[in-house]
């Protein structure tokens, strides 16, 4: 990829589009639709966590989950935005938003894609890596507890999923097993998920019967790995003591970054963003949706 220099405020912001445009060119990036969605649900996420200083604080992200006919993907809301309304939605609004959720760890995930597999795809600047290993079924305990939840009556399940015990509440009147991140399996949609530390929260923002493309991405930067390996190398890099103060701390040799970057300029404040993915000058204590 080619190093672009570009500025996102208003006047600049067509050069920019073009720069992002020819930088996922370069990068041989394109979409493939897998499957069209007939239900669209958008989750809020946070987790509670602590600043480089050790000061609590709760970091916050909305998620999208597009239900189709034979698999679902979850990935971040302004993805599904770039999806359907292109990059004219990157207003200095949603740049702030881009920011602030740069502090959260989540992957995306697509479920039965391919048929019978589960496919995992996150970031560790510079690099890009994807799991797909086969879909494991999760154990869950079915309670008597009951709840309602953006008008729909739900019921209670508990499970252990990588190391972490989850209590969750899903709706039968939504007749899909499907849910957050990687959980699902259940006679109806999950609409709020809490991890039992309290770390990790998912909840109903709304939902929708919308047909939209589910993508899969492909491009020429992404390098395939086991789940196990995923799941190491996130604790390796990101649970590392240097990390909050240091997101970068890994990276000494900045030059080793010069073909992947594009920087910017929004509000007098300089950002970068690596292989599509926003810099982190700062960050948060890595609390890992998996403990093994």
């Amino acid at each position: 990829m080619i190093v672009f220099v570009l500025t996102m405020g208003v006047q600049g912001q067509d050069d920019g589009m073009d720069a992002l445009m020819s930088a996922m060119i370069a990068a041989k990036i394109h979409q493939d639709s897998i499957d069209t969605s007939n239900l669209v649900v958008v989750y809020d996420y946070e987790c509670q966590t602590r600043d480089a200083d050790g000061k609590a604080v709760t970091d916050r992200m909305k998620l999208c989950l597009q239900v189709g006919q034979h698999c679902t993907r979850w990935y971040p809301y302004r993805k599904f935005l770039e999806d359907t309304e292109g990059y004219e939605y990157m207003t200095g609004e949603n740049y702030l938003v881009w920011k602030a959720e740069s502090y959260c760890f989540m992957p995306e995930v697509w479920t039965n894609y391919p048929d019978g597999k589960m496919t995992v795809r996150d970031v560790i600047l510079p690099n890009h890596y994807e799991a797909r290993e086969q879909r494991k079924s999760i154990d869950w305990t079915l309670r008597e507890d009951s709840s309602t939840i953006g008008g729909y009556l739900c019921h209670t399940a508990t499970c252990e999923l990588h190391g972490r015990e989850w209590t969750v509440s899903y709706a039968e009147d939504i007749p899909s097993s499907a849910g957050p991140w990687k959980l699902g399996g259940l006679p109806g949609l999950i609409l709020d998920a809490q991890s039992n530390d309290g770390i990790h929260h998912f909840t109903l923002n709304g939902l929708q019967r919308l047909a939209s493309p589910i993508y899969y991405e492909h491009n020429a930067i992404t390098q395939k790995v086991s789940e196990q390996q995923l799941i190491k190398n996130r604790k390796k890099i990101f649970g590392n003591k240097q990390y909050p103060k240091h997101p970068m701390y890994y990276i000494p040799d900045r030059g080793i970054l010069n073909d992947f970057e594009i920087f910017g300029e929004f509000g007098g404040e300089i950002y970068v963003i690596v292989n599509g993915v926003l810099e982190p000058k700062d960050a948060h204590v890595f609390q890992p949706l998996e403990l093994k």
